[in-house]
């Protein structure tokens, strides 16, 4: 990887990272549901008019908008609306690796290999420790809609692999179009008009920068640049620098929010990184076994990864022949998120 890329690749996975810290931040201008459906908005509008028509059925935008936009951003939201720290966020929703490979398990019949599994346990002890740690001084419950968060976001990552996007930026523009209104429903019902309102009428520019860099910053410029380093290289050379958008995460929200990291909490980062990598980046069965037919097109099914991520399901492309390498790239391209991303 040349330089400039090396250097793109950090910039994404900073400008994820930080992006926990700016939610915090307009958490503290906007509901949370209000929020997040003004974050689509702002990212589907005027971006929409300029990447085209959908290049996928619109029965996978509609399904990854609702699944991914309504569900994962709206628990992510919430919970760290009530209480759970941006830092812990950015880290805890990496979880979202193994929930991805088990759902693939289980809809697509992708058998995870030994290293996978040995990955998942080692990520679900981060878990563990992290809730033991925010237990002690924390909200649980909102730790748990974190937890449910990611899990959306795995059951996005296998309905985006079955879409397989060949243009992820232009698939994430129009995925944003489909949160806005259930989110702004939701919102109405559920935080009421009166707040919603009033919201809106306090807006200042600080309030506006924090949905400026969710929508576009985090969104439509994350995503583009991200797309383009899959476009130019292996995704499995790419997708280990999601790895560190939580250590951006949790360094920004230490600096400019003043959250404290304990022992625990790193040594529940250093869980979940490492068992994320593991469950990541080791090839399933089922990719190293169509790797080695590439004459069979048509069997050859893209890699999944996590934003996030986020966001790093994307390892079987090491071993899938070039004839089937442009297919693994775009599964995994297709399946980055931000980012609460």
């Amino acid at each position: 990887m040349r330089p400039a890329h090396l250097a793109l690749a950090v910039l994404v996975a900073a400008v994820w990272g930080v992006n926990f810290t700016v939610v915090e931040i307009g958490l503290g201008h906007f509901p949370p549901l209000l929020f997040s459906a003004l974050r689509f908005l702002v990212a589907a509008l005027p971006a929409v008019f300029l990447v085209g028509r959908p290049k996928v059925a619109w029965k996978w935008i509609l399904a990854v908008g609702l699944v991914l936009g309504v569900a994962k951003f709206g628990l992510l939201f919430v919970g760290m609306d009530a209480g759970m720290p941006a830092g812990l966020s950015s880290l805890v929703l990496q979880i979202q690796s193994v929930f991805t490979a088990v759902i693939a398990f289980a809809v697509l019949g992708e058998r995870p290999t030994r290293v996978r599994l040995l990955g998942m346990a080692v990520a679900l002890a981060g878990i563990g420790v992290a809730a033991w740690d925010e237990g002690a001084s924390g909200s649980l419950g909102a730790f748990a809609l974190v937890i449910a968060a990611a899990a959306c976001w795995g059951a996005s990552n296998v309905l985006t692999r079955r879409a397989s996007p060949p243009d992820a930026l232009n698939f994430m523009v129009w995925v944003s179009t489909v949160p806005v209104l259930p989110l702004l429903a939701l919102s109405l019902l559920t935080e009421g008009p009166s707040r919603d309102l009033a919201a809106l009428r306090a807006l200042d520019w600080q309030g506006v920068g924090t949905v400026a860099y969710v929508a576009w910053v985090t969104t439509v410029f994350g995503f583009g640049a991200w797309g383009r380093l899959l476009h130019r290289h292996p995704a499995s050379t790419v997708a280990p620098f999601s790895l560190l958008v939580p250590v951006f995460g949790m360094t920004s929200a230490a600096l400019f929010l003043g959250e404290p990291v304990s022992g625990l909490r790193w040594c529940a980062a250093a869980l979940l990184v490492g068992g994320v990598a593991l469950t990541s980046l080791a090839p399933a069965r089922r990719a190293v076994r169509q790797a080695a037919q590439p004459a069979d097109r048509s069997a050859v099914e893209p890699g999944v990864r996590s934003e996030a991520q986020g966001a790093v399901e994307s390892a079987a492309q090491a071993d899938v022949e070039p004839a089937a390498r442009g297919a693994v790239q775009r599964g995994a391209q297709a399946d980055v998120e931000p980012a609460a991303r």
